[in-house]
């Protein structure tokens, strides 16, 4: 007597789903830990100049001032507009360096007042070397200007 075995063969098949939840996690993470640069983060219209470009030295100490009059020292916002929190966030960032070359850029529309605070802070705390960063002016706006 031949006794028939009555159940299917096991067939393989492969789970998707465990292999699509670790990569979303993966992509999540990623996302998440990826820093962003600053200078993609402002909008920041620089005013023109006509002198020449000056070689960059090592790493200057950045200082952005955006339309609104906010700080952002290095890659950190500083959250209140007032000297003393922008002096804290520099000494933060620089330490005890104030040999360093300070670059402030400042959107055209900034408020005088902010760059004037800016100012004040570095030369309270002691840094003599400031630049200002700007854009070239037009070729068009040299020939007028020697004219």
């Amino acid at each position: 007597m031949r006794i028939a075995d009555r159940r299917d063969d096991d067939i393989p098949e492969i789970n998707l789903v465990p292999l699509i939840d670790v990569v979303l996690c993966l992509l999540i993470f990623f996302v998440v830990t990826t820093t962003f640069d600053a200078r993609s983060v402002l909008k920041l219209e620089l005013p023109r100049a006509d002198g020449q470009p000056v070689e960059a030295q090592a790493q200057p100490l950045g200082i952005l001032i955006n339309a609104d009059g906010r700080y952002f020292v290095g890659d950190r916002e500083v959250l209140r507009t007032d000297v003393d929190s922008l002096k804290q966030a520099l000494r933060d960032v620089a330490g005890d360096d104030r040999q360093r070359v300070v670059l402030i850029r400042a959107d055209a529309r900034t408020p005088w007042q902010a760059v004037v605070t800016a100012y004040e802070a570095l030369a309270q705390l002691g840094f003599r070397k400031v630049a200002n960063a700007t854009t070239p002016a037009a070729a068009g706006a040299r020939k007028d200007k020697g004219a």
